[in-house]
């Protein structure tokens, strides 16, 4: 006759299988930010703004055409030059300019560069997309050249 396993033996059983490989484990820490060390990842901008309610595409295209600007791509002339791939970590904590009152120049150098982003990744080689998502954000960029893992 066969015995019924015992429940305390169990846990034992198809130690093998999937559910005795999980696990999980808090982060507690970043390579973000480090400025020294084998692994340098420094934080180089804070990009955040504030609409005040405003609708964030109608806004900058706004201020955009009232610079006399045709697109978003054009800003690529003033705020483009000599920037390069970034890791994006977003920080609901920064303190954002405020469009209806900042220096327009600013704002448009801002959006320029939150266009460039994805909620992880800044690209300046990517097309400058103006959403709301994009424009809301409130995220510190890292400079990750120096990484090698």
């Amino acid at each position: 006759m066969i015995e019924p396993v015992h429940a305390h033996w169990r846990q034992y059983a198809n130690s093998g299988g999937p559910s005795s490989r999980t696990r999980a484990e808090r982060i507690r820490t970043s390579l973000l930010g480090l400025e020294d060390g084998p692994i340098i990842c420094p934080l180089n901008l804070c990009l955040a703004l504030e609409f005040d309610g405003q609708d964030p595409v109608t806004a900058v295209g706004l201020l955009l055409a009232r610079a006399g600007w045709p697109d978003a791509e054009a800003l690529r002339v003033p705020f483009g030059q000599g920037l390069w791939p970034m890791v994006c970590r977003p920080n609901p904590e920064l303190a954002p300019l405020r469009v209806a009152t900042g220096d327009p120049f600013e704002v448009l150098r801002t959006a320029f560069l939150l266009g460039l982003c994805t909620a992880v990744r800044f690209d300046p080689g990517r097309p400058v997309l103006w959403t709301r998502a994009s424009l809301t954000r409130r995220l510190e960029l890292f400079d990750v050249k120096e990484f090698y893992a």
